[in-house]
Formats: structure tokens, C-alpha cells, sequence
């Protein structure tokens, strides 16, 4: 069961990077634009975080196991439709079911794990649930970059039918089945929210065609502040709210979410820009720069394993501050980057260095916001966290695609040879990062709590 349900999340958090490295030839295949491109990427993560506390209580109302069904085949379908996509209506339509799908996936996946197993070989399966998170994203852009190189960009698609199928063949014979627990479904409070961050992403995108000032991208941005002025009205009125707003009074929660939204969003914006820039301006090929992206991968890990040692030895606050200002020190090379230097010398040593802090920012996150509020409020502040993981990644890679739309649309122009590829747009989107971490780290020296978490047996985000 464990292998099972461990093998599905992991497809999931492949699908957040995998994409990433394929972007080029998906541009190239179906003619699509910057912000076409920026969807791709961001509407499953939307969907993903937006539906995450809905499909945890589906969970609840029809039982882990069907729902856990219910999602698996909805990704399943989804990867296939969006391999066959050939304009960019069905390429994002299919990129929205997968979030859909991964929204009902994920939380029945967890469910099962912690009430399945107990004692000392729960901790052993969340380990190993845990370790899914990071290889997962890892394994996300070699993959993508191999794939990419080799069969083709809808390959990244493609390869979760056959694995989402075994799976499905397998749950009846080794998923337990549980009994339902009555629960209401806050539905209204689930679209407000996915809503309202659907507009906020879309005003963030249009800013770098029309500007900051321009009525289409006003008009989005204030939608997005009704929508989610809507959502607290609602939240505080449902008999049984979708997320809990009294959880923000709780710093510990408050600080894991923003620490969670602000890491997720440097990093997933990382491995946009990279691969963009690697491919556009630099011309490598898919395959190299998936290679080029396994060591930030392995540095995030090494910043995980470092992160859960410092946070129970100089507490939260600490090693939340040096992570972030780790993460800024290695984007300001970043800021420099040109279309004739090296490569290994440049993008990919400050890419490690940044990765190494996010990587401990992330453990720290999950540590405050887990193990500094009572036991009984733990799988509320899972939930606050889990969802700040997937809009975090939206966000972040809205903001800076609109930095830098100019150099990203260069570059496509001059990958069919009708233009120079310049670095203008990535430098500037990568010193909004460098700034953003700095100015994270000076906030998390605020709002992060002293003190030194010990973690319980309680949620694990992933």
C-alpha cells in the first residue's frame, strides 16, 4: 500500500517540475506565447493548492480509497489528453484536470498512510512520504530533460498513463477500504479561493504585456482582492469552513505559511527562468539542462538534511533568517548573467547556493508552522501549508515571468532565428528574486518564532 501510494504522490510532485525543461519545444511545437507558457506551468499548481482542502474533505465524506481512485484517474486521463494536446485551449484544459486530479490524489494518498499505519512504522512511512517531496521535484527536470530530448515534450505527459494505470489495477488488491466519516463540503469557499487566485495570476501575467498601469491587468488584481475578501465572509459563516482563517491568529502558522509560499516560489521560478534561459539564450538542449539542474536538486536535499539539524539546535527563527539570506546571496550572481559565460561557472553556483538555503527554508516551514501549535490543531496547519506549497509555486513563477517577458520572448524569437537572444529580462527577474529572499529573510526575523520545534507524529506536507 505504501508503494502504491508513495509511487502516485510521487508522480504528482514530478508533474510541478517536469515540465519546466520541455517549455522551449512546447513553444516551438504549438506556437505558444509567454504567457501561454506561464499557464502551462501554473495552472496545475493553481488547481493543485486551490482544491487541495476540498479534496481532503471529499476524502473525509466518501472514503480515502475511492477518492484516492476518483483523482488517479482523473490524472491519469488528464496526462494523456494533454501528450495529445496539439493547440494551447486543450494543452492548458488538460494541465487543469491534472491539478484537479492531484487535488483529490494527494490528500487521500496522506489520509492513508497516517491511519493505516501507527507507532514507530508510521514515523518510518512519513519519512518516507517526506522524502517523496523533494526527490520527486529532483527527478522532475532530469526527467523532463531526458524525456524531452528523447521522444518528444509529450512524453512528460505521456509517461504517467502507463504508471497511473498499473496503479489503478492495483489499489483494490492492497488499498484498505475505509468507512466514510459525515462531513460537510465547503464548495463556494473552494471556488473563491482557486478564484480569486486564478485572477491574481492572470493580472500578474498580463502586467508584462500591457504594464502595470494598463486596465487588464487593474481590472484582475482587484478582482482577485474581492474574491478573496468573499472568501473570508464565507469562511466565517460556513458551519464547517473550508480553511479555518483563526489559524492565521497562530504565528507558528503564519510564519510556516509565508516561509512556504515565499521558498516554493523562488524555487519553482528558479528552475522556469533557468530552463528558458539555458535553452533560449544559451541554445543547450534539453537533455543538458535537465543535467545541469541535478546538482540544484541535490543541494535542495542537502539543505533539508541541514535544515532539520539546525532547526532543533538554534531554533526556527535562525535557520529561517540564514536560509533566506543563503538563498539571496546565491541569486545575485544570477543578476549578472550574460549570453557568452560560462554556464558552470555563473548560473550553476549560484543556483546551488540559493537551492541549499530554500532547501532548509522549506524543513523549517513545515517544523514551525507542525510543531509549535497544539497537537490537536496539526492537521489544520498541514493543510495552510500544503496549500501555500502550490500557490507559492503559481505566484512565483507569474511574477517572474512578467520581469522578465521581454528577454523570454526574445528568446523565443531568437530560437527561430528572427532575433538576439538577450539576457536583460532574465537579470532583471532574477534580482526581483535576489530582492525577494532578502526581503523574506528580513520579515522571517520578525514573524518566525523563537524556539526550537520538536516534531510529533502529526501531517507532513509534501
Amino acid at each position: 500500500m505504501l508503494v502504491i501510494v508513495c509511487v502516485a504522490q510521487f508522480m504528482l510532485i514530478l508533474d510541478v517540475t517536469v515540465v519546466n525543461v520541455a517549455l522551449p519545444d512546447m513553444a516551438a511545437d504549438l506556437h505558444l506565447g509567454r504567457a501561454t507558457l506561464t499557464w502551462v506551468v501554473t495552472a496545475y499548481t493553481l488547481c493543485f493548492g486551490g482544491l487541495m482542502l476540498l479534496g481532503g474533505r471529499l476524502g473525509d465524506a466518501f472514503g480515502a480509497r475511492r477518492t484516492l481512485v476518483a483523482g488517479l484517474s482523473v490524472f491519469t486521463a488528464a496526462s494523456l489528453v494533454t501528450g495529445l494536446a496539439e493547440t494551447a485551449p486543450v494543452l492548458l484544459g488538460g494541465r487543469i484536470a491534472q491539478g484537479v486530479g492531484a487535488a483529490l490524489l494527494s490528500p487521500a494518498a496522506l489520509a492513508l498512510v497516517t491511519t493505516t499505519f501507527h507507532g514507530k512504522e508510521r514515523n518510518k512511512a512519513l519519512g518516507v512520504w517526506a522524502a517523496i517531496g523533494g526527490t520527486g521535484s529532483a527527478a522532475g527536470v532530469l526527467l523532463g530533460g531526458a524525456l524531452t530530448a528523447g521522444p518528444g515534450w509529450q512524453w512528460v505527459f505521456y509517461v504517467n498513463v502507463p504508471v497511473g494505470i498499473a496503479l489503478l489495477a492495483a489499489v483494490p488488491a492492497f488499498v484498505p477500504a475505509r468507512t466514510p466519516r459525515p462531513a460537510r463540503l465547503d464548495v463556494p469557499g473552494a471556488l473563491l479561493v482557486t478564484a480569486g487566485t486564478g485572477s491574481l495570476i492572470y493580472g500578474l501575467v498580463k502586467a508584462g504585456d500591457a504594464g502595470w498601469a494598463a486596465p487588464a491587468t487593474l481590472v484582475p488584481l482587484a478582482g482577485a482582492a474581492v474574491l478573496y475578501a468573499l472568501f473570508a465572509v464565507v469562511e466565517r459563516v460556513t458551519p464547517v469552513p473550508l480553511m479555518d482563517l483563526r489559524m492565521f491568529t497562530r504565528r507558528p502558522v503564519l510564519a510556516g505559511a509565508f516561509l512556504m509560499l515565499t521558498a516554493t516560489a523562488l524555487l519553482i521560478a528558479y528552475f522556469f527562468l533557468g530552463s528558458l534561459y539555458l535553452q533560449h539564450a544559451r541554445g543547450l538542449g534539453p537533455l543538458r539542462t535537465g543535467l545541469v539542474f541535478l546538482p540544484v536538486a541535490v543541494a535542495i536535499g542537502i539543505g533539508a538534511h541541514l535544515g532539520s539539524r539546525l532547526v532543533g539546535r538554534i531554533g526556527s527563527r535562525t535557520t529561517a533568517v540564514a536560509g533566506m539570506a543563503v538563498a539571496a546571496a546565491g541569486t545575485v550572481p544570477l543578476t549578472r548573467l550574460t549570453t557568452d559565460g560560462s554556464v558552470y561557472a555563473t548560473l550553476l553556483p549560484g543556483l546551488v547556493v540559493a537551492s541549499l538555503g530554500i532547501g532548509a527554508v522549506f524543513v523549517t516551514a513545515t517544523a514551525t508552522a507542525l510543531a509549535m501549535v497544539d497537537h490537536h490543531e496539526a492537521g489544520l496547519a498541514s493543510g495552510v501549508v500544503n496549500t501555500f506549497h502550490e500557490v507559492g509555486g503559481s505566484i512565483g513563477v507569474a511574477v517572474v515571468s512578467t520581469v522578465a517577458a521581454a528577454g523570454i520572448e526574445g528568446g523565443m524569437e531568437a530560437a527561430t532565428g528572427s532575433a538576439t537572444a538577450s539576457t536583460t529580462g532574465f537579470t532583471a527577474a532574477f534580482t526581483v528574486c535576489a530582492l525577494a529572499a532578502a526581503a523574506s529573510a528580513a520579515v522571517a526575523l520578525a514573524l518566525v518564532p523563537r524556539g526550537k520545534p520538536q516534531m510529533t507524529n502529526g501531517p507532513h506536507v509534501h
